[in-house]
């Protein structure tokens, strides 16, 4: 019987055979930085929008020439939070941020919108998915959140709250005795919550100190209040951290029993993150101990239950992402894995990235990283309203688009259906990349992957190296970088 997806039939039920087999052995073979191909090409590939295009042209065209049936996904970056993070780029707030802040998002919203078409049948652009990320987003006291999801409704449609996927990140240590009601009863449905670690020495290196408490009342409370799924980011390499309070944290959040979970691995970068100076090398654990900690949480997790989806994150076998994993419906996109495939996904504030289809192409554009400059950038625009927020983009070509369809879906379904890709692409497969095939004859011998006549599989101890699989498709890898 013929499948919807042909990425569908290599996942069934769920089994043993999906989990993620840890061999240490594997892993140091083939220990090499990967990108998380969040898009493809890569945000190394960003390039200054040039004067000749112009930044109001180009990102204008894009806008208007976006298909208007297209749903979209909006994604809001607030870069701010009361406190610090060692392992996130963060700017110190300031009396009157958040609202300033605010005002240039509403701005930049109007500026995009204007140049977006809509469907027949809707005066508004549909929107399936919204997300709040970047630092902590609920640094935006409740009234603002409200002021700018009320906001939203004037100049989008949006699904029911049962249909779409709305998300924010949350800091537990921010959250006012409404904060989580506010959310739910705006159409809220979906919380993150940033915990890295139950440890009171460790919490105290990191600078991130909440109780155990804590957690697990806001848990407690958004359950009670509906909101569909519950995340929990935590980080495995923190100063201080052992493999005993890694494991009994992990059991404790176990207990927890959140929708998903986010395994990130601590990040020691001391010139990007100036908040890392205070830690001493000493305090980290060694690199055999990390590769131990991964393995101990991946084990716990696969055996309490969870999926495992691929690229640190974890859910429940009836959480809507492992469903569609299951269903050959996943993807990923500048947010990471989503169900949401076929929205285009536009970005707001400082930083952001959008990504946009036209016609047999994709254009992925990014706004200033610079929070002074995005915000003189949307300024400008309030006097001068041909001035756009986007300063640097990609525009992918059709070999793009087969590299993309090919890398996606090894990290989404750890498979590449040749005949799939032959009808979508008008390709013979095999032949077209027959050189990268040939460069993953190691990694068939050493069975982390199988190939034949019908596609290439990547095997349960391959699982973990998923991207070390993927980059083989990557032309760009070896090229100089353009930014």
């Amino acid at each position: 019987m013929q499948t919807e997806s042909p990425y569908a039939s290599t996942r069934g039920s769920i089994t043993s055979k999906q989990l993620p087999a840890f061999n240490e052995a594997m892993i140091r073979k083939y220990n090499r930085s990967a990108p998380r191909y969040t898009s493809y090409p890569t945000a190394m590939e960003f390039v200054p929008i040039p004067d000749s295009l112009g930044t109001a042209g180009l990102e204008t065209k894009i806008l208007q020439n976006r298909e208007a049936r297209a749903p979209l996904s909006l994604y809001f970056q607030v870069p701010f939070c009361h406190h610090i993070y060692t392992n996130h780029e963060t700017t110190a707030p300031s009396n009157g941020d958040s609202g300033e802040y605010l005002q240039h998002l509403i701005t930049e919203v109007k500026q995009k919108r204007r140049f977006l078409s809509t469907s027949e049948d809707s005066s508004n652009p549909l929107v399936k998915q919204l997300h709040l990320g970047g630092a902590i987003p609920t640094f935006l006291r409740d009234e603002e959140i409200v002021q700018l999801w009320n906001f939203l409704q004037t100049q989008f449609t949006f699904l029911p709250e049962d249909q779409g996927d709305y998300s924010i990140e949350i800091d537990p240590r921010e959250l006012s005795n409404d904060t989580l009601k506010t959310l739910r009863n705006l159409g809220f449905n979906r919380i993150s919550l940033n915990v890295q670690d139950l440890d009171d020495k460790v919490q105290i290196a990191d600078d991130h100190v909440h109780s155990i408490e804590l957690i697990e009342s806001v848990i407690n409370e958004a359950r009670e209040l509906g909101f569909h799924s519950i995340n929990i980011d935590l980080i495995y390499g923190l100063p201080h951290q052992t493999l005993t309070t890694l494991d009994d944290m992990v059991r404790r959040l176990v207990e927890m029993s959140p929708d998903r979970l986010s395994v990130f691995n601590y990040a020691d970068l001391p010139e990007r993150f100036k908040t890392q100076h205070q830690i001493q090398k000493e305090d980290l654990p060694n690199s055999a101990a990390k590769l131990t900690m991964l393995g101990n949480t991946i084990n716990a997790l696969t055996e309490a239950g969870y999926q495992y989806i691929g690229i640190d994150h974890f859910a429940k076998p009836d959480d809507e992402m492992s469903i569609a994993q299951r269903d050959g419906k996943l993807y990923r996109n500048p947010q990471g894995y989503t169900i949401m495939g076929d929205c285009d996904l536009l970005g707001f504030g400082v930083s952001s990235i959008s990504q946009i289809a036209n016609y047999n192409t994709r254009y992925i554009l990014q706004n200033n990283t610079d929070l002074s400059a995005y915000q003189a950038n949307i300024d400008a625009a309030q006097i001068n309203t041909t001035v756009m927020p986007a300063v640097k983009y990609i525009k992918t070509s059709i070999k793009d688009r087969l590299r993309e369809y090919v890398i996606m879906n090894l990290l989404c379904h750890d498979y590449i259906d040749f005949k799939d890709v032959n009808q979508k692409f008008g390709i013979d497969t095999i032949t077209y990349f027959i050189e990268e095939i040939q460069q993953l004859g190691e990694m068939q011998n050493d069975k982390l992957i199988d190939m034949d006549a019908a596609g290439i599989r990547v095997l349960p101890r391959g699982r973990l190296l998923g991207r070390n699989v993927a980059m083989v498709f990557d032309t760009y890898l070896e090229k100089p970088h353009k930014n």
